[in-house]
């Protein structure tokens, strides 16, 4: 016997949870940060630069721009030479985000960055977006 749309659609309506929450798929942990005299040792960047799917050489030259001071990577932790609290590092971070890793049409995170010649793009696997990033 055949059954109608509808009544295969109130069927799967029946199978699915009651209370959907919507989580969001990019989750990016807190910056773990321990400062020793004048340094900030920045523990889970390499972490955070694999979530967002982005080179730690990129991400790093972005936060040297933007908090101002110099530092390096060292076994795969972020060595700045500065005080900066976690929650500065973390704000960095989330402006990061905004810039180089979510789609400007459809705010999804699954993007990519390529270089093309002398510009690069940030590319969107889920919508096929293009547009191009400043330089850092």
């Amino acid at each position: 016997m055949m059954r109608t749309y509808e009544e295969m659609l109130k069927e799967a309506e029946k199978k699915l949870p009651r209370n959907v929450t919507r989580k969001e798929r990019l989750e990016v942990p807190k910056p773990k940060t321990v400062v020793q005299g004048n340094r900030t040792f920045f523990i889970n960047f390499e972490e955070i630069a694999g979530i967002l799917r982005r080179d730690t050489k990129h991400l790093s030259k972005f936060l040297f721009r933007e908090l101002a001071m110099p530092g390096h990577i060292e076994g795969g932790r972020l060595i700045l030479q500065g005080r900066v609290s976690s929650s500065l590092l973390e704000k960095k971070i989330n402006a990061y985000i905004k810039e180089f890793v979510l789609c400007k049409e459809c705010h999804r995170p699954d993007t990519r960055l390529e270089k093309e010649e002398r510009v690069t793009f940030m590319v969107c696997d889920a919508c096929g977006a293009k547009q191009p990033v400043r330089k850092i």
